[in-house]
C-alpha cells in the first residue's frame, strides 16, 4: 500500500508539472493583453511597456515559466494582476464555496442516482425501469445552463420559494471561522443563517448534480444487474434471508466498485466544472473566479486556479482508489 501511494504521489507531481506547462502556454494564446486591460484602451505605449515590465510580461516565455514555476513550487502562485491580492489567498477564500456546492450536488446525485439504479435493476424491464432510464438519458443530455435557468424561472420567479442566486441573503451574517458557511453557522449556533445558506444551496446543487445523478443511476443499474445474477445472491435467497438484506448487504456492496469510480470521477469534475452553475447563480466560487480571470487576462489567477483544481482532482481520484481496498479486500495494490 505504501509503495502504491508513493507511486501515485510521484505520478501526481508529474501530472501537475505537465498541466502547468499546458496551461501556461494556453493562457498566452488567449486574445488580449493583460497590460492593456489594466492600463485601459487609450493607454500610451510607454505606459503599456511599464505595465508589462512590472508584471514580467516583457520577458521570454520560457523565463516567465521558470520564474512562475519556482514560486509555484513553494505554494506561491503570485499576485493577481486585477486585484493585486495573493492568488493563493483568493483561491482559498473561494474554495470552501465551491466545495460545499460540489458536496451537496454529489449527495443529491448519489442518493437519487443509486436509489433509482437499484430499484431499476430489481424491477428491470418494467415501466419504472424504462421511465427511470429515459429520465437518466434525458438528464445526461440536458445542458446545465438551460436546466439552471428553468429552475430559477420556476422555483424563484414563478413560485417564489427559493432565492435566485448568491451564497447568503443580505439580512444574515456569518462569523467566518473555517470558511465553510454551513459549518461556521453551526459552530456559532446561528441557525437562521444555516437554513438560509441551505436554501441558497438547493437550486445550484440540483442543477450541478443532475448530470452526475443520471450517470450514477445508469452505472448502478448496470452493476446491480451483473451482481444479482451471481450464484451467491441465489444462495442468500435460498437461505431465506430477507430481500432487503440480500439487496443492500450482499448485492449492493459488491456492486459498489464501479459506482464509487463513477461517483469519484463525477465529484472531481464538479470541483473543476462548476463554471456555468456558479455564473448563473452568482455563486462566489472557483468557477466564477476563473471566468473573471479569463475576461481580465489575469494570467497568475488562471494558472494558479487551474493547478489548484488539478491537484484537487488528483487527490479525489487517489482517495477513491484507496477506498476500493476497504470495500473489497480482494483488491491488492
Amino acid at each position: 500500500m505504501k509503495n502504491y501511494i508513493l507511486k501515485r504521489v510521484l505520478n501526481l507531481i508529474l501530472m501537475l508539472f505537465a498541466v502547468s506547462i499546458i496551461i501556461f502556454l494556453l493562457v498566452r494564446l488567449i486574445p488580449g493583453d493583460p497590460a492593456r486591460t489594466l492600463a485601459g484602451e487609450h493607454a500610451s505605449l510607454e505606459i503599456l511597456e511599464t505595465m508589462r515590465k512590472k508584471w514580467g510580461l516583457d520577458k521570454p516565455i520560457l523565463e516567465q515559466y521558470l520564474i512562475w514555476l519556482k514560486y509555484a513550487f513553494r505554494g506561491d502562485f503570485g499576485q493577481s494582476i486585477l486585484t493585486h491580492e495573493s492568488v493563493l489567498k483568493e483561491i482559498l477564500q473561494r474554495f470552501p464555496n465551491t466545495f460545499e456546492l460540489s458536496v451537496f450536488a454529489m449527495i443529491f446525485a448519489s442518493l437519487i442516482g443509486i436509489s433509482a439504479g437499484v430499484i431499476s435493476a430489481i424491477k428491470r424491464y418494467t415501466i419504472f425501469d424504462y421511465t427511470t432510464m429515459f429520465i437518466a438519458l434525458f438528464g445526461v443530455s440536458m445542458p446545465i445552463f438551460w436546466l439552471a435557468i428553468m429552475l430559477v424561472l420556476l422555483f424563484s420567479i414563478k413560485l417564489n420559494l427559493l432565492p435566485t442566486g448568491g451564497r447568503i441573503s443580505v439580512y444574515y451574517s456569518i462569523k467566518h471561522i473555517t470558511g465553510f458557511y454551513l459549518i461556521d453557522s453551526l459552530i456559532t449556533l446561528n441557525f437562521g443563517s444555516f437554513f438560509n445558506v441551505l436554501k441558497h444551496l438547493i437550486l445550484p446543487s440540483i442543477a450541478l448534480g443532475t448530470i452526475p445523478m443520471a450517470f450514477i443511476a445508469r452505472i448502478t443499474r448496470s452493476s446491480m444487474l451483473n451482481v444479482i445474477n451471481q450464484d451467491y445472491i441465489r444462495t442468500a435467497r435460498a437461505k431465506g434471508l430477507p430481500e432487503k438484506t440480500v439487496i443492500l448487504k450482499h448485492a449492493l456492496k459488491n456492486a459498489l466498485i464501479p459506482i464509487i469510480t463513477s461517483a469519484g470521477t463525477e465529484f472531481a469534475m464538479l470541483m473543476g466544472g462548476a463554471v456555468l452553475t456558479e455564473t448563473i447563480f452568482s455563486w462566489p466560487g472557483l468557477g466564477t473566479y476563473i471566468v473573471q480571470a479569463v475576461n481580465a487576462r489575469d494570467y497568475p489567477v488562471i494558472q494558479g486556479a487551474v493547478i489548484f483544481v488539478a491537484l484537487i482532482v488528483a487527490i479525489v481520484n487517489l482517495i477513491v482508489d484507496l477506498v476500493y481496498a476497504y470495500i473489497d479486500p480482494r483488491i491488492k495494490y
